[in-house]
C-alpha cells in the first residue's frame, strides 16, 4: 500500500535512540558523530564502514565513551546490513563512490556501492524495522552529467520509493541534497591548499562556480530532515555559491591561475533544483522541499506544511544564486579551519 498522507512516525526522537551511519569515516561522519553526541545524548551511535584503518584512528576520538560502536561492512554486504541494524532506531546514509572521475572510469564499482548499497540498505532498513533514514545526495543527482550523478539520482529514487514498500514496518526514507562541502577530503578547497606552495594553481574553467556549505550546515539539514519527515521529501539546503577562481583567490592569494580545461563528468555549475524538480518543489526560511511526485504525494498537505509552491520553471543553481560569499569570509574561514581542511 502506498504510505497515507500522515505522520505515521511521530515525532523523530534521536534522544537516547540508536543511530547507525554508513560511511560514518567519511567527512560528514566525523562532523556529525560529536555534533550527535553532544546534543542528543543518543544512547548508542555505530559507525559502519568497511575501511579497518579509518575505523582505527576514529575509534581513538572516541575512547572511553561506551555510546560510540564501530562496525566493519560494506553497503554491498545485505547480510552484513542485517547484522548491523539489529536494533537501530534511525540511520544515516553516507557511504558512496563520490569522485566523479573515478566513477567515470569504475562504473561497475561505483552502480554496485551506490545502486546496489541502496537496495541493500532499503532492504534491510525495512526487513529490521528501522523508525527513520536518511541518504546524503548531491547537487550531480540533479540533471546527471556523471555517472556518480546518475547513480545517485538513481539511489535518490529508491529511498523515495522506499516509503511504499515498508508495509507494516513504517520505515520512513528521506534524502538531503547539497553541494560542494566546504574543506572536506578530495574537495576544491584542500586541493588548492596543496598546490598554492607552487604558486600556480590548477582551474578547470574560469567560468565556474561551485555552491558552499560546511560540514556542520550539513548536519543540520539532517537533523531537520529527521525532524520533518514524513517520507518520500528531498531537502535542500539554501547556501551561497562561488566561483572557482574566487575559491582559488581566497586559498592561495597572489597565485597564478592555469586552465587545464573540465574533466571528464565534471559540470561548468551545481545544480540542485531542475526545472523538472520545480513542479513539486516548496520554498521554506531557509531550504527547499522537493516532494515525490509519486502516488500524489506532492501534492500532500502534511509534506507541504507552511511551505510556497516555487514558479513554474524554477531552478536552484550555483550560477543563478542570489546569494554569494565573498573571497574575505572564505578566506576568514579557511584561517579558522585550516588545521582540519582535508583532513577529514
Amino acid at each position: 500500500m502506498p504510505l497515507a498522507g500522515k505522520r505515521l512516525l511521530g515525532q523523530i526522537m534521536l534522544a537516547n535512540a540508536s543511530i547507525l551511519i554508513t560511511g560514518g569515516t567519511g567527512s560528514f561522519g566525523h562532523t556529525f558523530v560529536p555534533m550527535t553526541l553532544a546534543k542528543y545524548d543518543p544512547k548508542r551511535l555505530v559507525i559502519y564502514s568497511r575501511d579497518e584503518m579509518k575505523q582505527w584512528e576514529m575509534a581513538k576520538l572516541y575512547a572511553g565513551d561506551p555510546r560510540v560502536r564501530f562496525f566493519i561492512g560494506d553497503v554491498r554486504d545485505k547480510d552484513r546490513l542485517a547484522r548491523a541494524l539489529r536494533g537501530v532506531d534511525y540511520v544515516v546514509h553516507a557511504a558512496a563512490t563520490k569522485i566523479v572521475p573515478t566513477a567515470e572510469y569504475n562504473p561497475f564499482e561505483c552502480v554496485k556501492t551506490n545502486v546496489m548499497g541502496a537496495m541493500n540498505l532499503i532492504d534491510a532498513c525495512i526487513d529490521q524495522g528501522v523508525k527513520g533514514v536518511v541518504a546524503l545526495s548531491t547537487d550531480k543527482a540533479s540533471s546527471p552529467a556523471n555517472l556518480y550523478g546518475a547513480t545517485k539520482l538513481t539511489s535518490d529514487k529508491l529511498f523515495i520509493a522506499g516509503n511504499s514498500y515498508s508495509g507494516a514496518s513504517h520505515t520512513r526514507f528521506a534524502v538531503v541534497r547539497y553541494g560542494n562541502v566546504m574543506g572536506s577530503r578530495g574537495s576544491v578547497i584542500p586541493f588548492f591548499l596543496s598546490q598554492a606552495a607552487g604558486g600556480e594553481l590548477s582551474i578547470t574553467d574560469e567560468r565556474m562556480t561551485r555552491f558552499m556549505i560546511t560540514l556542520e550546515e550539513g548536519v543540520d539539514l539532517v537533523w531537520h530532515a529527521f525532524d520533518d519527515m514524513v517520507g518520500g521529501e528531498i531537502y535542500v539546503k539554501k547556501i551561497p555559491s562561488m566561483k572557482v577562481t574566487d575559491v582559488a583567490r581566497a586559498a592561495a592569494p597572489g597565485a597564478r591561475h592555469k586552465i587545464i580545461g573540465i574533466r571528464p563528468g565534471e559540470k561548468l555549475h551545481e545544480q540542485m533544483i531542475s526545472t523538472e524538480d520545480a513542479y513539486y518543489t516548496y520554498e521554506y526560511a531557509d531550504h527547499y522541499k522537493i516532494l515525490p511526485s509519486i502516488y500524489s504525494w506532492g501534492v500532500d498537505p502534511h509534506r507541504i506544511k507552511d511551505g510556497t509552491k516555487v514558479p513554474e520553471g524554477f531552478t536552484y543553481c550555483s550560477d543563478n544564486n542570489t546569494d554569494w560569499m565573498s573571497i574575505e569570509t572564505l578566506s576568514a574561514w579557511i584561517d579558522a579551519h585550516r588545521d582540519k581542511i582535508g583532513n577529514i
